[in-house]
């Protein structure tokens, strides 16, 4: 039996690893934790811990701690802010970091600023989307038409994103967030949206890749999902792997612009998806187990064709039950 913590458990990451989890072949014993008390995903796990924030002084001894009293052998995160805050602790995490589900350095750093990865990809030769960090209005109105977006340079689920239309819309975002002003062409339409997966081996190799083409809910997370296969894609893909040689769970986030496909941001971890994607056979966590303990390089398995919607349901606890928490 592998004993897998698991972080986050309180949103749609977290609980769409434990899912993925159970539905391994693997026997696990899992962990979960969250900084909410109530979390969902506590009724999930075999056992829960409150957990503390990423950005708390002592949360790299707290993750120790718990990697040393409940022998954890994987550490999956259901969150973002944990991944970046461990990925610049590397050294003081020592032998502990082996056991923690992280994409290399390069790219979850890449990943943080979108104008480090529109950098990357004129680098080496991709056709990015139109974006700048500098000019005013009339400027950026000409350059990239109307409206235009202006978006954070460091954000998550489409947080933070405003669509201008006016001189008055502009400066009083910008002037919101100063240190990351960047502005891009709106590109395509909400109905040409695709999220690919992959699980890099470090080498340019990988299993996968899965692609939906799906629809965002108002949180950011894929609301539906159709599996789709795009020659396209599966080019791209071959090519920035063949460059970053991601480790592990790897999302690319593509739109579709006439007959061009525009990357959209890389997500160099499990993502909102997960658990839709395990139910067309493409299981994240049992092929982490598979490559992070057992040192398996995971095999493509055959992708189920379908579609996923995903809808809101009730979890009740009655005040009985909650006494005996």
């Amino acid at each position: 039996m592998y004993n897998i913590l698991v972080t986050g458990v309180g949103a749609i990451i977290g609980y769409g690893i434990i899912n993925n989890l159970k539905k391994s072949k693997f026997n696990v014993n899992i962990i979960g934790m969250d900084i909410y008390p109530d979390a969902y995903g506590r009724h999930l796990c075999n056992q829960f811990i409150p957990a503390i924030l990423a950005s708390d002084e002592k949360y790299l001894d707290f993750i120790k701690d718990i990697i040393d009293t409940y022998h954890i052998d994987l550490v999956m995160f259901g969150t973002e802010q944990e991944i970046i805050r461990l990925v610049e602790a590397r050294k003081e995490m020592g032998e502990y970091y082996s056991k923690l589900v992280i994409n290399k350095e390069e790219i979850v750093k890449l990943s943080q600023d979108k104008w480090l990865t529109y950098n990357f990809l004129l680098k080496n030769n991709f056709l990015p989307i139109p974006t700048k960090t500098n000019g005013n209005f009339k400027e950026n109105a000409i350059e990239l038409g109307l409206p235009f977006l202006l978006k954070p340079r460091r954000s998550y689920a489409s947080k933070g994103i405003k669509k201008i239309y006016t001189e008055e819309e502009f400066e009083f975002y910008k002037k919101k967030n100063p240190d990351q002003f960047m502005v891009q062409k709106i590109i395509g339409d909400n109905n040409h949206e695709y999220t690919t997966a992959v699980f890099g081996f470090g080498d340019g190799d990988y299993a996968g890749p899965i692609t939906f083409k799906r629809k965002l809910s108002a949180e950011g997370a894929t609301a539906k999902a159709e599996v789709v296969n795009v020659n396209e894609i599966n080019q791209l893909i071959r090519q920035y792997c063949s460059i970053l040689k991601p480790i592990g769970p790897t999302n690319f986030q593509f739109r579709k612009d006439n007959d061009t496909f525009y990357l959209l941001e890389i997500n160099p971890r499990i993502s909102s998806s997960t658990s839709l994607r395990e139910g067309f056979g493409y299981n994240e966590a049992e092929m982490c187990i598979e490559f992070f303990i057992n040192k398996i390089r995971p095999l493509n398995k055959a992708i189920k064709k379908g579609y996923a919607v995903r809808y809101i349901a009730d979890c009740i606890t009655y005040n009985d039950d909650r006494n005996n928490i």
